[in-house]
């Protein structure tokens, strides 16, 4: 099956990308509500599961043992910026459970998204102070990489459980199978029986689930339909401690991090790598996961911008914080503006 073209990338007037995906929109009972391209070829979700990942925070009690803030809890979901803020964050979760950066099992880059931070950072000298611990150091450290909150996450449940954290990363410790039981009964998916099982950019497994689970999962985040009380409560906590915090699941100029400080609690979206979204819409009990197939972030972000439009209902400031996410422009290195990405077809 070919999935539809539902972004397009316009220079000149005329049409120089095309970008196809699919999309499933589901209830927490598991109905369609929308259904475009196939919602049943598993794919990996990548980042954009983060929230699930982070219910044995909460349901081990690690989160209220070591008395971890919104601010902090938010950041076990995110694929964050490496902003100073963040990876100040990241080193205070471990600190409350006893450990530092050197027990993260993440690996580490340069923060994401340097140079439009930059640009944000005028004058050069807040940007110089800014930057000063990594040109100390010459390197940045486990606590820049934009999974650190939730591998903090990770270390704080392992903790709790009195389990030793070293090897946290993989599949047979006792906290990554808290996370893959989690993942299990939030999706319906039996992920130990499934054949495609890959690493994630972060070394922790990454299960392959079709789009259709994958809504579903998030459809009973938002809502707690069809959960347990303790996991109901676990994902209420989280959704709380996100729509507090915002910054922490992405940073600067990132679209989850706008669009959640503009709808507050009336949505969760995380973005994933290789073009995967998924979102809960609460008040409408709705879970959502798209992937664009070429894995390219801006169209999947147009297209959870132009679910956002469909299904929510938006005043005035709201739709002024869409606008752009919706129809993206884009400009040159002289700010001119060349061209723009928007929804095509089913989405138009």
């Amino acid at each position: 099956m070919t999935n539809p073209v539902l972004v397009e990338a316009l220079r000149g007037g005329m049409v120089e990308s095309a970008h196809r995906g699919a999309i499933a929109v589901v209830d927490a009972d598991g109905a369609l509500v929308l259904e475009i391209g196939d919602i049943d070829r598993p794919i990996f979700p990548r980042s954009a599961i983060k929230g699930l990942q982070a219910i044995p925070l909460i349901e081990s009690g690690a989160a209220e043992r070591f008395g971890l803030t919104d601010a902090e809890i938010a950041l076990a979901c995110a694929s964050h910026n490496g902003e100073l803020a963040h990876a100040a964050l990241a080193a205070s979760m471990l600190a409350k459970a006893g450990r530092d950066a050197r027990s993260l099992e993440c690996g580490a880059h340069w923060p994401m998204r340097a140079h439009r931070l930059a640009e944000k950072a005028a004058p050069w000298g807040r940007l110089r102070d800014s930057l000063e611990p990594l040109f100390a150091t010459g390197a940045p450290s486990a606590l820049h990489n934009n999974c650190s909150g939730k591998h903090a996450g990770f270390i704080c449940t392992a903790c709790s459980l009195e389990h030793d954290p070293a090897g946290y990363v993989g599949a047979n410790h006792p906290t990554m199978r808290a996370v893959t039981a989690a993942m299990e009964d939030m999706t319906g998916v039996a992920l130990a029986n499934q054949a495609t099982c890959g690493t994630d950019g972060c070394s922790i497994p990454t299960y392959a689930l079709p789009l259709r689970a994958l809504a579903l999962g998030f459809a009973r985040f938002g809502t707690g339909h069809g959960l347990g009380s303790l996991r109901a409560k676990a994902v209420a906590r989280i959704r709380r401690a996100v729509a507090a915090a915002p910054f922490s699941v992405a940073g600067t100029d990132r679209f989850d991090t706008v669009l959640m400080q503009a709808l507050g609690a009336r949505a969760f979206v995380k973005v994933g790598a290789e073009g995967v979204y998924c979102a809960s819409f609460p008040e409408l009990g709705m879970g959502i996961a798209l992937k664009c197939d070429d894995g390219t972030t801006r169209a999947a972000e147009v297209m959870m911008a132009a679910l956002v439009r469909r299904f929510l209902p938006l005043d005035h400031a709201e739709e002024a914080t869409l606008g752009p996410l919706l129809t993206q422009p884009m400009t040159n290195w002289n700010g001119l503006r060349t061209g723009e990405v928007r929804p095509a077809g089913a989405l138009a």
